[in-house]
C-alpha cells in the first residue's frame, strides 16, 4: 500500500471517529458528495486539500499523517532468533512489550524498577533486533505491522504458556471492561477455518482501537490483554470418562452374523 493510500485509510477511520459523513463533509468543503467519494476512490489528495478537510472535521492533520506513518507495512513476527534473544532476558522482553504499548522510556522507568540508563540500553537492544527503530531523545518507533503476533509455538508464546498463562488465568475476570468466556461447540472444519479468520478481524479490532487510544492522556488508558485459543480439545478428565469404543468386529450385530432366511 502506497503512503498516500495510508494516509487516506487513517483519515477516513479519523472521520469516522468522529461520526462525520461524506455528505456533512461535502457540504462543509463546498463540493458535491459524489466529488468527496471520487477523491477518496482515487486515492489522490493534495496536501492542501487534506489540510482543509481535516480543518473542517475537527481532526489534527499531525494525528492523521503520524497515524499513516506509524502503519506503514513492516513484518508481522520477529524471526525465531530474535524471539529466544527476547526470552532469554526477562527485562528485554518486558522492555519489547512496553513498546508495543507504546510506552515512551519515562512511563517505563516510572512504572518498573528499571533505571533510565538499563531502559536505554534494552531499547538499543530492541533496535539491533529490529522491532523498534531508536531515535534522538530516546524515541523510538515500530517496526511491526498492527498485525504483530508472536510465532505460533514460538519461544515467546512458550515462555508465557510457562509463566504467564496461569497467572493470567488466576484473575477473577469480573472488573471493568473485563471478561471471559469459554464455549463448546461441534463444527465443521470450514466453520472452525472461519471462527479462525473472525478471531483474526477481532485482533485487528483490538489493534485499532490500541492505537486510537493513544491520543488520550495517559491517566485515561489502562493495560488490557487479549488473551485467545481456539482449538480442537477436550479436558482430559472429561477424556477419560469416555465410554470405550468396539474394536471392529466385535460388535453384538457383526457377531451374530447375516440371518438365512
Amino acid at each position: 500500500m502506497s503512503s498516500p493510500e495510508l494516509v487516506l485509510r487513517v483519515l477516513r477511520t479519523e472521520l469516522r471517529a468522529v461520526g462525520m459523513t461524506y455528505k456533512v463533509l461535502a457540504e462543509r468543503i463546498g463540493m458535491s458528495e459524489s466529488s468527496v467519494k471520487r477523491m477518496f476512490g482515487q486515492h489522490d489528495m493534495s496536501l492542501s486539500r487534506l489540510a482543509l478537510i481535516c480543518k473542517a472535521a475537527g481532526i489534527a492533520m499531525e494525528d492523521v499523517l503520524r497515524g499513516a506513518a506509524d502503519i506503514t507495512p513492516h513484518a508481522d513476527t520477529l524471526t525465531l532468533v530474535q524471539e529466544k534473544s527476547l526470552v532469554t532476558q526477562p527485562r528485554l522482553l518486558l522492555v519489547a512489550i512496553c513498546c508495543l504499548g507504546h510506552w515512551n522510556l519515562e512511563q517505563v522507568v516510572e512504572t518498573y524498577a528499571l533505571t533510565q540508563a538499563e531502559c536505554i540500553v534494552y531499547l538499543a537492544e530492541l533496535d539491533r533486533l529490529g522491532l523498534i527503530e531508536l531515535k534522538p531523545l530516546n524515541r523510538y518507533s515500530l517496526r511491526v505491522s498492527n498485525a504483530f503476533h508472536w510465532l505460533a509455538d514460538g519461544p515467546v508464546q512458550q515462555y508465557f504458556r510457562e509463566h504467564v498463562v496461569a497467572d493470567y488465568f488466576g484473575g477473577h475476570f469480573d472488573g471493568a471492561g473485563e471478561t471471559l468466556m469459554c464455549i463448546p461447540a461441534r463444527l465443521s472444519l470450514p466453520s472452525a477455518q472461519e471462527m479462525v479468520q473472525k478471531i483474526r478481524q477481532l485482533a485487528e479490532e483490538l489493534a485499532r482501537l490500541h492505537q486510537n487510544d493513544r491520543r488520550r492522556a495517559a491517566e485515561e488508558r489502562d493495560g488490557f490483554t487479549l488473551l485467545l485459543g481456539f482449538r480442537s480439545w477436550e479436558f482430559a478428565a472429561f477424556t477419560a470418562l469416555r465410554r470405550p469404543k468396539a474394536a471392529p468386529g466385535n460388535t453384538p450385530l457383526h457377531q451374530a452374523g447375516p440371518r438365512n432366511k
